[in-house]
């Protein structure tokens, strides 16, 4: 399959070349033009996200103030999202180009110059791109820090702060695709223990296949109330209990089912009073930021960790596991 079509190619070379004559004109008149994180990605031999963006009518938008933080994938990287997806940028269907729009704005932080040593002095954290999911919410990108800059879990900057006239462009290993509800629980190590629980209930009868279904784009979307590690370190000292493995497969999926809401429900949007998860009712207090079970035990809503936007369903993390009736 064509990774990049020869017309791509020398679309390419064209743009970089006006680019180049525009820098001399404007030499002559003793002013010069601004290199945009589009020009920055040309002279970078970028070709490949050169024919993407302009498949997408997206060449535009980036030669455009911003400014914009880009995450800039290479020719390599584009290739195997090309081999492993079967998509063909020269003949893209309304849906397929719809898609890798959307895939390429997740590269994108806009209204944002964010350069690597703000990034390494975060250590870890979240930001929104500009691809959007549910009701049109910006997605969300986690990124750590502890082995190089890491973005997703999948993809690494090896290329950092080339700076635009509208921005700054990191150029990385691996496309950054759609992330679902599993890309952040796999991604965020404080979210481990979450992982184990899913995997360990999926061992039984789950009522939903855990996993398969927080991975599936297509799924939900569903609202995750979501543990830290330490949440569920708490809890096994409340029950007096040394691993979830106590409790059995069964009651983990009862307890999980109390952690998922149908919707996409955004911090903004929490009730005040009872919501409905998948297995009962609890109480949500949207000025407190709270949840309470039906144990009347109150799980505190992280504030600086709502809002975690996949593209099947939105995270919330929350610093105490919720528990099904006693």
């Amino acid at each position: 399959m064509k990774i990049i079509s020869k017309n791509f190619k020398l679309l390419a070379v064209f743009l970089l070349a006006v680019t180049f004559t525009s820098c001399s004109d404007d030499d002559d008149n003793g002013t010069t033009a601004p290199t945009t994180v589009v020009d920055i990605a040309l002279a970078n031999n970028l070709t490949s996200l050169a024919a993407a963006l302009e498949a997408t009518d997206l060449v535009t938008t980036l030669q455009g103030s911003g400014p914009f933080t880009v995450f800039a994938p290479t020719n390599e990287a584009f290739a195997d999202l090309l081999a492993a997806t079967g998509l063909d940028l020269d003949n893209l269907s309304t849906a397929e180009e719809a898609l890798v729009r959307n895939i390429l704005l997740n590269h994108v932080i806009i209204g944002e110059t964010i350069n690597s040593t703000a990034l390494v002095n975060a250590g870890s954290g979240y930001t929104n791109t500009g691809a959007t999911g549910p009701n049109g919410e910006n997605l969300s990108l986690y990124f750590n820090t502890t082995n190089g800059v890491v973005l997703n879990g999948v993809s690494t900057v090896n290329n950092a702060d080339n700076t635009a006239s509208n921005g700054i462009v990191h150029i990385v290993n691996e496309v950054i695709g759609l992330p679902t509800i599993a890309t952040f629980a796999t991604s965020n190590p404080a979210l481990s223990t979450l992982v184990d629980a899913l995997v360990y209930a999926d061992s039984g009868t789950p009522t939903v296949p855990y996993i398969d279904t927080v991975s599936d784009a297509t799924a939900g979307p569903f609202t995750v109330f979501a543990p830290t590690n330490d949440a569920f370190a708490d809890l096994l000292t409340e029950l007096n209990i040394s691993g979830l493995a106590d409790l059995g497969t069964a009651t983990v999926n009862d307890v999980l089912l109390y952690h998922i809401v149908s919707g996409n429900i955004q911090s903004s949007g929490l009730p005040n009073g009872t919501v409905a998860t998948l297995g009962g009712d609890i109480t949500a207090d949207n000025t407190m930021f709270t949840l309470t079970d039906a144990n009347n035990r109150v799980s505190n809503i992280v504030v600086s960790l709502v809002d975690i936007q996949g593209i099947n369903g939105v995270v919330h993390v929350i610093d105490k596991v919720i528990l099904t009736p006693q």
